[in-house]
């Protein structure tokens, strides 16, 4: 009987999930913080960990953290209120199987456990690369579609340029728009293809690790160092190494870092030798790295360094021509996994899509899609089996040159009344809205001086 490890406050609804599962032939303990969770993950040791984002002493991301470093093998279930969508589709990137969302349909849930539960790794086929690397759920790891919009066509123009040079490349977007996707492509389509792919995720290493991770480590080099390790620089050799989230690092490994590409060797922490190294870097981010270079938290020389070559990933609520291709190509793969025969979607269907703005982008798309075929199993979807929140949320408005600045100022007022009202709910503690907000402290506090909040 597969173990299932439940971290929920919400006691009532914690119970009613327990219940179901039972029912369904799985054993559920149950915890509603992430301290008293963690403890039982360690005692345990469960098949699966099913954990809310948002708990009273942390967030689920906090659980995620912990499981993928020290229980690689075990995947997590993120739920999440849909106005958590963008911090679940970050969390699909940092290694969780899946992330479903608030209210729970009892029919996808069980789906989604059966499935983490399938690739549960701890069988006797484990490779020696799932100790070091959190496994990442096969869903994530779809084919790279180019898309039929103007804005999806000059990209891959672009990839079709600049992948057989190897200029530097920095790839901008939000989360969820498949920036490792087009660095994937890049790297595809350069002269490199036959050497690794190593994609880093710098907002998931803490400050201390950082520079081991990156570069890696000699025996003794610090407390815990037990061994020799190779770090992403070494392991990506000869190919393509991918740095996510970049602004995230810490000034001391920006430093490390331009000299890695200016000379074109690293050295371990505790090393007193030089190992020569033959990458290709691509970074990407959702941050304007030129205005955290001006503001000095981004070092301007790596920033130049870097931006040899720039690419836009655009947010799917700017590429609208491309949601039709997108819908019918994951109501596809979702009628081969889920073994249905849904057809298409209404007229009414079509509307409440082309209206939605898509925070999470093309994942969110693909996981409403997901629940959309299992809930009509044939003929077209309906109204009724698409979420509540993209029923009642404002149309959005068209994108055009003109209004471009209105509706940079539109996100700027939902990021000033998220931030005010994530300060509120956890009483004005910086700290802990920062980790609700999933952004760094020295983040939070550029944007309370921005929107005069400090």
């Amino acid at each position: 009987m597969a173990k299932i490890l439940l971290i929920e406050d919400d006691l009532t609804y914690s119970k009613i999930i327990k219940n179901f599962l039972e029912k369904n032939g799985y054993e559920v303990s149950c915890s509603t913080k992430v301290t008293e969770g963690l403890q039982s993950l360690e005692k345990t040791k469960p098949n699966l960990v099913i954990t809310d984002y948002r708990l009273p002493d942390g967030t689920g991301m906090e659980v995620l953290d912990q499981v993928t470093q020290h229980f690689p093998t075990t995947p997590v279930i993120l739920i999440t209120n849909y106005s958590d969508i963008r911090t679940a589709v970050k969390s699909m990137k940092m290694g969780a199987f899946e992330y479903i969302t608030k209210p729970i349909n009892p029919d996808e849930l069980l789906l989604t456990v059966k499935q983490a539960l399938k690739k549960d790794p701890r069988k006797p086929a484990i490779t020696s690369q799932t100790k070091s690397s959190p496994p990442r759920s096969e869903s994530v790891d779809l084919s790279y579609q180019v898309g039929q919009s103007s804005q999806a066509l000059q990209i891959e123009k672009h990839i079709e340029l600049v992948a057989p040079t190897d200029l530097s490349i920095i790839v901008l977007g939000e989360s969820g728009t498949g920036k490792e996707y087009i660095s994937k492509r890049i790297h595809q389509k350069s002269k490199r293809s036959n050497g690794p792919f190593v994609a880093v995720d710098c907002g998931a290493l803490s400050k201390e690790l950082a520079g081991s991770e990156l570069f890696g480590h000699v025996k003794g080099a610090f407390t815990g160092a037990i061994d020799h390790k190779t770090g992403h620089f070494e392991s990506a050799n000869g190919g393509t190494i991918f740095l996510d989230e970049i602004g995230n690092l810490s000034y001391e490994i920006q430093i490390k870092l331009l000299r890695a590409i200016q000379e074109r060797q690293i050295r371990k922490i505790g090393g007193n030798s030089d190992i020569p190294i033959d990458v290709r870097i691509i970074a990407a981010t959702n941050e304007d790295l030129q205005e955290l270079a001006k503001s000095g938290q981004f070092r301007e020389d790596l920033f130049h360094r870097l931006n040899e070559f720039s690419l836009r990933a655009q947010p799917l609520r700017e590429r609208k021509e491309d949601l039709h291709f997108f819908a019918m190509l994951f109501l596809e793969k979702s009628n081969d996994s889920l073994e249905k025969n849904v057809t298409g979607f209404s007229p009414e269907v079509e509307k409440i899509f082309m209206e939605y703005h898509w925070p999470g982008n093309l994942r969110e798309l693909k996981n409403i899609i997901r629940r959309a075929v299992l809930l009509t199993g044939e003929g077209l979807v309906h109204p009724d089996v698409i979420p509540s929140e993209l029923l009642e949320s404002e149309p959005f408005p068209a994108m055009d040159i003109h209004s471009a600045s209105d509706l940079k100022s539109s996100f700027e007022e939902q990021e000033k009344s998220l931030i005010l009202k994530t300060l509120e709910e956890t009483k004005f503690n910086k700290s802990k809205a920062a980790k609700v907000l999933n952004m760094d402290r020295k983040t939070l506090y550029n944007k309370l001086e921005k929107y005069g909040l400090d």
